[in-house]
């Protein structure tokens, strides 16, 4: 997994070729919605996407995560299924619905069942390289969703020149970040780890929160400012041992949760010393995404040799599929 980490600028970048070539059926339609299907490691890109481009596109975006689709799915909508291995039962029985609702399909894969039913449909679709675990080619899959979208007309080409500066960051920092990711790895080590940020990042924290549940063998919990503000932060009175928390905090979070935050650090400090920030580096939301999510995916790199865990391993994932395939 510490390769698959290192390597993510390559992935980045050999994710920017594949988009650049990809060669899609133009259309005329006007869409009214977006829906992105995928689950797990394949259906996290779409809620990032969706917190950096929502402020700026028309229609809104939305997202399942399970075999269901929301009622408005028609032929306005365009649907993007996305899921690494192509054989995601969940993404498979909503993308079958959207069909059935004559909506216009593109399909991000390495293969499997859903490259055959792209292929078999004529429907407009992206590929990715294949045999690695999911979670590890998160490069590729968000990368190609912003291709996606561009393509079809939604937001225009902007997002390249970020994607570039993001890369040369994570290549220049790329010491930076491992070293502070080891002292915030040993700050959560045997702790349960507590991931805020605010409004436009919670796609981060909950990417953050899923490595560290499959790579560092780990719970942990998010939540957004100001959201949690109304509620959470009550709950810092009782229960509130072996607690890790961490701050992911950027430039362009908006000033009023800014000042929010600091403030939530004096109120959590009363309970537990252990409270750690860190800045993104970057102008834009996407640099700063992609140097949370490097950042983070380092941390629970870490915290697996840690706690003497392969990283790798997921099985009892395999094990709860092998039991639905019975049925």
């Amino acid at each position: 997994m510490n390769d698959y980490i290192s390597d993510f600028t390559n992935h980045l970048t050999e994710a920017m070729e594949i988009g650049d070539s990809s060669e899609f059926v133009n259309t005329d339609k006007k869409f009214k919605n977006i829906l992105i299907c995928g689950l797990g490691g394949s259906g996290i890109g779409g809620t990032i996407l969706n917190d950096i481009v929502s402020l700026d596109i028309d229609i809104p975006i939305s997202s399942t995560k399970d075999y269901s689709i929301p009622n408005f799915v028609n032929e306005n909508t365009l649907v993007i299924a996305s899921s690494y291995s192509g054989n995601t039962e969940e993404t498979i029985s909503a993308l079958q619905i959207c069909i059935q609702r004559k909506a216009e399909i593109c399909i991000i894969t390495s293969g499997g069942k859903l490259k055959d039913i792209a292929i078999k449909n004529n429907f407009n679709h992206i590929i990715i390289p294949g045999g690695h675990p999911p979670r590890a080619m998160f490069g590729y899959a968000f990368t190609e969703l912003f291709y996606a979208l561009n393509i079809y007309g939604i937001i225009d080409n902007s997002f390249q020149s970020d994607f570039k500066k993001a890369i040369q960051i994570l290549n220049t920092e790329k010491q930076n970040i491992q070293k502070q990711s080891i002292l915030l790895a040993e700050k959560m080590y045997k702790q349960t780890p507590v991931i805020y940020v605010a409004k436009g990042f919670e796609g981060v924290a909950v990417r953050f929160r899923q490595q560290l549940n499959e790579n560092s063998k780990m719970l942990g919990w998010h939540n957004v400012v100001p959201e949690m503000n109304h509620n959470e932060l009550l709950g810092w009175r009782t229960n509130v041992e072996n607690l890790a928390v961490i701050y992911f905090r950027n430039k362009s979070d908006f000033k009023r949760n800014q000042v929010r935050m600091d403030i939530n650090k004096k109120i959590i400090s009363k309970y537990t010393s252990n409270i750690s920030e860190v800045w993104s580096v970057g102008d834009s939301v996407i640099e700063n995404t992609l140097y949370h999510i490097n950042l983070g995916d380092w941390i629970s790199w870490y915290l697996s040799e840690m706690n003497n865990v392969d990283a790798i391993e997921i099985d009892v994932i395999n094990y709860l599929k092998g039991e639905l395939s019975k049925i």
